[in-house]
């Protein structure tokens, strides 16, 4: 039994569809941000970060969303969600993984988490502004040399695919043209017609 801990709206929802995908027994509990309850004592000795998503595991805990859903794709290996029989290929998926975490990722957090780097408020609003570009930036990239066919890594669905949807989801808010996005796009409406999707989202907004 694996416990998600989330919060509406965040990159959990990337391992939590990995979840439901790989049929994993699993249940979830929310993080309220309002409240800040990710820095709440009591969380803090979950995930001494105070960030989501966490995920218990029966050898411990496990935080950062590539290493999640790694672990996820290798602990039901009869759910497909990574080519584990190829050393190279599962290199690239973690790559991709990578790239959303450490590149893509923090350049949509420059939109509202401007104090994790900086302490004048025109330079928060400095970065908001370069927001569109930054992510902008990123996704094009995707789009152009990293999203393989109907899936991140081509024919084969993969942990890559719930990460990248759920990424996605931000890009209207982040300011980004989706016009300029069609095969990311295209991505995402592949995504959201799977029933692992579904139900993640079900799960979350309930």
């Amino acid at each position: 039994m694996f416990k998600l801990y989330y919060t509406p709206g965040t990159c959990a929802l990337a391992s939590h569809i990995a979840l439901a995908e790989a049929g994993a027994d699993y249940t979830t509990e929310r993080v309220d941000f309002k409240t800040n309850q990710q820095n709440s004592p009591q969380y803090l000795e979950i995930n001494p970060k105070g960030r989501v998503p966490s995920l218990v595991t029966d050898r411990g805990i496990l935080t950062e969303t590539p290493a999640m859903l790694a672990f996820i794709a290798q602990s039901f290996p009869q759910a497909k969600l990574a080519p584990l029989d190829d050393i190279f290929a599962f290199a690239q998926a973690q790559a991709f993984n990578s790239y959303l975490c450490s590149t893509v990722h923090v350049a949509h957090a420059h939109r509202m988490r401007g104090p994790r780097w900086a302490s004048e408020e025109s330079s928060f609003a400095d970065m908001k502004r370069k927001v569109p570009e930054s992510v902008g930036a990123g996704f094009a990239l995707i789009e152009r040399k990293m999203l393989r066919g109907p899936w991140v890594m081509g024919e084969a669905y993969s942990i890559c695919d719930p990460y990248l949807f759920t990424l996605t989801q931000w890009l209207g808010a982040d300011g980004v043209d989706l016009a300029t996005l069609p095969r990311v796009m295209d991505h995402h409406q592949r995504m959201a017609a799977r029933p692992a999707v579904a139900k993640a989202l079900a799960e979350e907004q309930g």
